[in-house]
């Protein structure tokens, strides 16, 4: 069986862990551009203040489920964990502002740091970077419930690929949730959030961050056996 071991939100300047409930610190938007603190990060975040503002998001919620799964990361380690993403638009806001820029540049350059987040897929692959993690890593999208679709996607992977664990995530410019999805028999007798079926159906089939975190926080949770 698999099942959610940790989930970590970002709202603004709000962040949280809904295991083990670390501190809201205040809703607000703006993308979370503050600089990371140690409180969140176990390391610094490489070029942190030049990400995207989705891949910030997708920074500050991957940590924060990691941590509240209590699995230790390292600048040096490597987690045999992939990572699977979705979102409402893709890399849209970040396609606009490339193209913004290579209009005022005159049409004939646009800066590069703008450039390698016009694919969607950008954000997952700074926070593989930074995280270490070793396991596939894709963005996917489609016409139905958006958490489910990335709950079957990764519990899936794990099964067909043989990976231990999987990060799977909504992350927006202005709002994020990662979950760490494991096997049980990986567990070694940490809490676990019941099972992915619950959490798949948070969202009634919209993009409404919000909604699923305040709806995780009503799950179950339950043992999970060796």
């Amino acid at each position: 069986m698999i099942s959610i071991s940790g989930i970590g939100w970002t709202v603004g300047e709000g962040k949280g862990c809904a295991i083990k409930g670390f501190p809201l610190h205040g809703i607000g938007g703006g993308g979370a551009v503050e600089p990371p603190g140690k409180e969140i990060f176990s390391f610094p975040f490489k070029n942190f203040g030049r990400l995207d503002p989705v891949s910030r998001m997708a920074g500050y919620a991957v940590a924060l489920a990691l941590k509240d799964a209590g699995i230790e990361y390292s600048q040096d380690g490597k987690l045999d964990m992939g990572i699977i993403g979705t979102n409402a638009s893709g890399s849209l806001d970040s396609d606009v502002r490339y193209f913004r820029d290579y209009l005022e540049s005159g049409r004939t350059i646009s800066r590069g740091n703008l450039f390698i987040y016009t694919l969607p897929s950008s954000p997952l692959g700074e926070a593989a970077i930074h995280f270490g993690l070793q396991g596939p890593l894709y963005y996917m999208t489609g016409t139905g419930d958006p958490l489910k679709l990335i709950m079957d996607a990764a519990a899936e992977t794990m099964l067909l690929d043989n990976v231990p664990a999987m990060l799977a995530g909504v992350f927006e410019e202005d709002a994020a949730i990662c979950f760490v999805l494991m096997k049980d028999g990986e567990c070694s007798g940490r809490r676990y959030w019941r099972d992915i079926a619950q959490a798949g159906q948070l969202t009634g089939g919209r993009f409404d961050i919000l909604e699923i975190i305040e709806k995780t926080s009503k799950l179950k949770e339950r043992k999970c056996s060796k």
